[in-house]
C-alpha cells in the first residue's frame, strides 16, 4: 500500500520532517535494516579475527592490507556518488513517466456520456459495454505488468468471472491466434461498436465519433506505454555497474576502516573505537540509495510504496459505469444562483480563513512599479523628424496636469509662480464637468504638478530656439 504523508508536511514547521523518521511502513529502515547488519557482522568478524586470531607478524600483513584498502576508499577512485546520483535520477524519471501514464477511464466516459445517446435500454447496453471494453483493455495490460493484479486474476476466466469479460467475448479472444499479447483486441470491439452506434443514430455526428476515437486512441496510446516500460527497462549493464560499485566499495571498507591498534602510530589511527560511526552512516545513506533506485525501479510490484493497481482497477470500473449509467441525463434542476442578481459578490470565509481577505490580489510583479516623467517621454528616432511627445497620464493627476497646463500660459509669458495659483484658483465649464467625474488633486499632486509646471518654463524660454526642430512652444508641454 502506497505510503501517503501529505498532511504530516502540509505546513512547514520546526521538526517538520522530524516526526517521519519514526515511521516503520515504507521507512528506509524496513528496507535497508538486513543489508546494514549483514555489514555489521561481517565487519565485526573482520575486527575479531584482526585482534585475536592473528599472530603479531600476521597482524603486520593485515595492517598494510588496510592500510592500503582505506587509501583508495577515501581517494574516491571508485565513482560511487557519480553512478548511484545518476542511477536513481534515471530510475526516478522512470518511476514518474510510468505513473503518469496509468490508464484512467475519466475522459473516454465523459465523451462516451456525452455522445452516445439513448435512455432505452439499447442505450444503456451500448455505453456499459463501451466502459467495459475500455477496463477489460487495463485490466489485461495490468495483468501482464503488474504482480498483484497477477495474482488477483491468475486465468482469464478470473476474468469473466469477475464480469469485465463474458465467456463469449472469451472465445472470440482466445480464437484469434497472435504471437503477442492481445490487450489492444477490447479495444479494437470498442471501435467497432462505436462506429456501429454511429449507424444507428446513437452517434449523432461524426464529429461526436471522432472524438470518441481521439479518446479512445490516448487511453490505448497509455496502455501500450507501459506494456513498453515493462518491455524495455534500464540497460542492465547500468544496472550491474551500479551494484557493484556500491558493493565493492564497501567490500574494501570492511577491511580498510578497521580501526588498527594506535600504539604502532599508523596515520589517522589514534583511537581504538571498535564501532565505526561514520562508516555505517556512509553505507546507511550510500546502500539507502541503492535501495531506493531498487525500489521505484519497477513500481508494479508489492514493495510498501508501489503503485496500488488493483484498487485503481476497482476505482476505475465503478466511476466508469456510475458516469454512463447511473448519472446518464440525471440532472438537477437547473436554478438561479444565489448570487443572481448581485454584480459584485464575494464569497464568505471561515473565521479560520479570514485574515487572507486582507491581502491584497497579486496583479503582476511591475504593476506598482513607479515611473519618473524621464520614463513616460517617448523617444523618436533619429532619422524621423526631431518631435518630442509625451504619454498621456490616465486618472486623476493626468487629467488636473492638463487643466493646469491650459490655464498655465500667462504663467509661461511672465514667468512667475502666483500666475499659476492665480491660474489654479479659476475654474471654468471644463474644470466643473472634470469636477462631476470626480477629478479632483490632492494636496501631494499638486505640488508635483508645481514642480514639473517650473521644468515646463524652462522649456518656454527656449521654445523658440527649437522652433524649427519641430517642438511645439506655442503651449505648455504635455505630459
Amino acid at each position: 500500500m502506497t505510503v501517503s504523508y501529505s498532511l504530516e508536511v502540509a505546513n512547514a514547521k520546526f521538526g517538520g520532517f522530524s516526526k517521519l523518521l519514526f515511521r516503520w511502513k515504507g521507512s528506509i529502515y524496513r528496507l535497508l535494516y538486513k543489508e546494514l547488519l549483514t555489514f555489521c557482522g561481517m565487519y565485526l568478524f573482520f575486527s575479531v579475527f584482526y585482534r585475536f586470531l592473528l599472530t603479531p607478524r600476521q597482524q603486520e600483513l593485515f595492517e598494510c592490507i588496510s592500510l592500503y584498502c582505506d587509501q583508495f576508499t577515501n581517494a574516491s577512485f571508485i565513482p560511487v556518488l557519480f553512478v548511484l546520483g545518476f542511477y536513481v535520477t534515471l530510475a526516478f524519471n522512470r518511476w514518474w513517466g510510468q505513473y503518469t501514464s496509468f490508464p484512467l477511464p475519466d475522459d473516454l466516459m465523459m465523451v462516451v456520456s456525452g455522445n452516445v445517446h439513448g435512455a432505452d435500454e439499447r442505450g444503456r447496453l451500448l455505453r456499459r459495454t463501451l466502459m467495459r471494453y475500455a477496463n477489460l483493455s487495463s485490466v489485461l495490460i495490468l495483468r501482464s505488468i503488474s504482480t498483484r493484479v497477477h495474482k488477483r486474476f491468475p486465468t482469464l476466466e478470473h476474468i469473466v468471472e469477475s464480469g469485465f469479460m463474458t465467456s463469449h467475448e472469451l472465445k472470440k479472444f482466445e480464437s484469434l491466434h497472435s504471437d503477442f499479447n492481445k490487450y489492444w483486441m477490447p479495444l479494437t470491439w470498442f471501435a467497432n461498436l462505436a462506429s456501429r452506434a454511429r449507424e444507428e443514430g446513437r452517434v449523432r455526428d461524426d464529429i461526436a465519433l471522432r472524438l470518441l476515437m481521439d479518446e479512445l486512441n490516448k487511453y490505448r496510446a497509455k496502455c501500450s506505454l507501459l506494456f513498453h516500460y515493462d518491455w524495455i527497462s534500464i540497460p542492465l549493464v547500468y544496472t550491474q555497474v551500479v551494484t557493484i560499485a556500491v558493493y565493492s566499495f564497501f567490500a574494501f571498507c570492511l577491511i580498510g576502516r578497521q580501526f588498527l591498534n594506535p600504539k604502532k602510530g599508523y596515520k589517522d589511527h589514534k583511537m581504538d573505537m571498535y564501532i565505526p560511526v561514520f562508516t555505517l552512516l556512509q553505507f546507511f545513506f550510500y546502500a539507502g540509495w541503492l535501495k531506493v533506485g531498487e525500489l521505484i525501479i519497477n513500481p508494479f510490484g508489492e514493495d510498501d510504496d508501489d503503485f496500488e493497481t488493483n484498487q485503481l482497477i476497482d476505482r476505475n470500473i465503478q466511476v466508469s459505469m456510475l458516469a454512463v449509467d447511473d448519472m446518464y441525463q440525471n440532472l438537477p434542476p437547473t436554478v438561479k444562483d444565489k448570487h443572481w442578481t448581485q454584480r459584485h459578490f464575494s464569497i464568505p470565509y471561515t473565521v479560520s480563513t479570514a485574515a487572507e481577505t486582507l491581502r491584497p490580489a497579486f496583479k503582476g510583479s511591475t504593476f506598482d512599479m513607479r515611473l519618473s516623467v524621464e520614463d513616460l517621454e517617448i523617444h523618436q528616432p533619429t532619422d524621423a523628424p526631431l518631435k518630442t511627445s509625451n504619454l498621456n497620464v490616465k486618472g486623476s493627476v493626468g487629467d488636473g496636469l492638463d487643466r493646469l497646463l491650459k490655464k498655465g500660459k500667462d504663467f509661461f509669458r511672465s514667468g512667475s509662480l502666483p500666475s499659476l495659483i492665480d491660474s489654479s484658483s479659476h475654474t471654468n465649464e471644463d474644470e466643473d464637468d472634470a469636477a462631476d467625474r470626480k477629478d479632483v488633486l490632492s494636496p501631494r499632486d499638486t505640488g508635483i504638478l508645481v514642480k514639473i509646471t517650473a521644468e515646463a518654463s524652462l522649456h518656454h524660454q527656449a521654445g523658440k530656439q527649437r522652433e524649427d526642430c519641430g517642438v511645439m512652444s506655442d503651449d505648455a508641454p504635455q505630459l
